[in-house]
């Protein structure tokens, strides 16, 4: 009765499954710095954000918080002029102290400390400036 037996399986082959990537976003690392008198602290995002924030605009951001008088939140987009933004956080102020005199500089921004406050620019010609007194932003 060998016409009985049932016939072998074919081998399997393994089928080709499309397997679409994990969406990644380049993340980086925040910096920070403060002025000498630790009232102005200003955060650097790299474009494409870090793991746990992600700028509202393309590209990097700068942020500088004032603590005194009273609080003052400053955004500086890579592309676009810098803007006052309204908050009720009250994060400044971390990071190394930027010397009176010195400038530091990552990405498409550069700030300068100075006893006057502490003034950035990025590539595009925008700025911030804060002081005790003013909030300056174009």
């Amino acid at each position: 009765m060998s016409g009985c037996t049932p016939p072998a399986p074919a081998p399997s082959t393994p089928s080709a499954v499309a397997v679409e990537p994990a969406a990644t976003v380049a993340t980086g690392e925040l910096e920070m710095f403060t002025s000498p008198s630790g009232n102005i602290g200003c955060t650097y995002v790299p474009s494409g954000g870090t793991a746990v924030y992600q700028p509202a605009q393309a590209g990097a951001e700068l942020t500088c918080d004032r603590s005194e008088p009273t609080y003052v939140r400053v955004v500086l987009p890579e592309n676009g002029p810098a803007h006052v933004v309204e908050t009720d956080e009250r994060g400044c102020c971390s990071g190394e102290a930027l010397a009176y005199g010195q400038t530091w500089s990552r990405g498409p921004f550069r700030c300068e400390s100075s006893e006057q406050g502490v003034t950035c620019t990025s590539a595009g010609g925008h700025r911030l400036s804060l002081n005790r007194e003013r909030a300056d932003v174009n």
